[in-house]
């Protein structure tokens, strides 16, 4: 296996790895070194002084700009939001869609992107789902788009068994067309590469607690500023161009910010941001190529492995269809999860089977650690590999 970083040096900024065969980043990351000593600053010093908001917000702008430059576009375009599903909920509600119009979506694609635009059906929006296959890419979308088609959403990354679509392919659809393109990047942000001027979406949502190493209740959404007439279905004075500095509230004046922040609504999550500023500075001393490479290195182990014990894999094998960091090994959760957990091997249950979930943290040991758990117990997969 090739070393792209040191990875025992960064395993020892996880400690919680050390306790446990942790492959369940897909569902939480555990918490790193930086991220606790920003939530431990931001503790002692709303604690010791009530709280320097000014200083927090500053860092607040810092961490906005790093998000920015990690996604390749401007702090402009970058709104905080509590999670994907707040995100996508934003997004799908900005749309100015119509009854009578439709939005593709991907059967078996994640609910809470699929409930954002399944809710638009009061007001008379059709969702439309395509089958998911092992490769999604614009050709997939383009035989179901007619006239009243507006818009296309998506993961980039499913989350119940790996799939990697060719995101930017949908994105140049989408422009030919001329439809919004709102893309999922969860279970991708932090492992996989995003530049969102290359991808050409409309809006990209995304939670913070996976590869992005931050606990629960922050996610992030990217708008093309260049699409001003996409405005938020609710509103704030932060969210306004011009807030009152009085207070007092104009019904003149209730034009939407320049920029992302016309679709935050303040009080952000504070203590989450400035951990992420710590995450992302984490993640960029490494490189995230590096961290995608030594996740696919570890996934062909894995597969290797579970190809020899006869477990069949769920969702894609190949490097150029399959995410680095996230699998499927058919092995009934109802069945196997407990036995795991008795092994304090960490994973999760999935639709098919049980999904292992990799980290930068992660080492072969960790995967071999998972097989020879598997093997220890005579494990002969029993389901079919199924692409959904």
């Amino acid at each position: 296996m090739t070393h792209h970083y040191d990875v025992e040096a960064i395993r020892k900024l996880f400690p919680a790895v050390e306790k446990m065969t942790y492959l369940d980043s897909g569902f939480q990351t555990p918490m790193s070194r930086p991220v606790r000593d920003a939530l431990e600053t931001f503790i002692r010093e709303g604690f010791e002084t009530a709280g320097p908001k000014s200083v927090w917000l500053d860092r607040l702008e810092e961490t906005r700009a790093k998000v920015a430059a990690f996604l390749n576009t401007a702090p402009q375009e970058i709104a905080f939001t509590k999670n994907t599903s707040e995100a996508m909920n934003i997004a799908a509600n900005a749309l100015p869609l119509k009854a009578g119009d439709n939005v593709l979506m991907i059967h078996g694609d994640h609910p809470n992107n699929a409930y954002a635009f399944l809710n638009l059906k009061k007001k008379g929006v059709e969702i439309r789902v395509i089958p998911m296959t092992e490769t999604i890419d614009a050709e997939s979308f383009r035989p179901h788009i007619d006239a009243n088609t507006k818009a296309i959403s998506m993961s980039h990354v499913t989350f119940h068994a790996g799939h990697r679509f060719d995101i930017e392919s949908v994105g140049q659809l989408c422009k030919e067309k001329n439809l919004y393109y709102i893309l999922d990047i969860m279970q991708a942000v932090g492992v996989v590469p995003i530049d969102a001027k290359k991808v050409g979406a409309t809006f990209i949502g995304s939670g913070t607690h996976k590869g992005l190493l931050v606990p629960q209740g922050l996610g992030l959404l990217y708008w093309d500023r260049t699409r001003t007439e996409l405005e938020p279905a609710y509103l704030a004075a932060i969210s306004l161009e011009r807030p009152p500095a009085d207070f007092i509230a104009r019904p003149d004046d209730m034009a939407p910010a320049l920029t992302a922040g016309r679709f935050e609504l303040g009080n952000f999550n504070l203590p989450a941001i400035q951990a992420l500023g710590a995450a992302l500075d984490l993640i960029n001393s490494v490189g995230i190529e590096k961290i995608g490479a030594h996740c696919f290195d570890l996934g062909d182990r894995l597969i290797a492995g579970l190809d020899k014990l006869g477990v069949k894999l769920v969702g894609p094998r190949e490097r150029e269809h399959r995410a680095p960091h996230i699998y499927v090994a058919a092995l009934p959760a109802d069945n196997w999860l407990g036995y795991f957990a008795s092994k304090e091997v960490r994973v999760s249950p999935e639709r098919d089977g049980i999904r292992i979930s990799l980290g930068m943290f992660n080492t072969e040991a960790d995967v071999d650690r998972f097989l020879k758990v598997v093997k220890e117990r005579g494990a002969v997969s029993d389901q079919p590999t199924k692409a959904a």
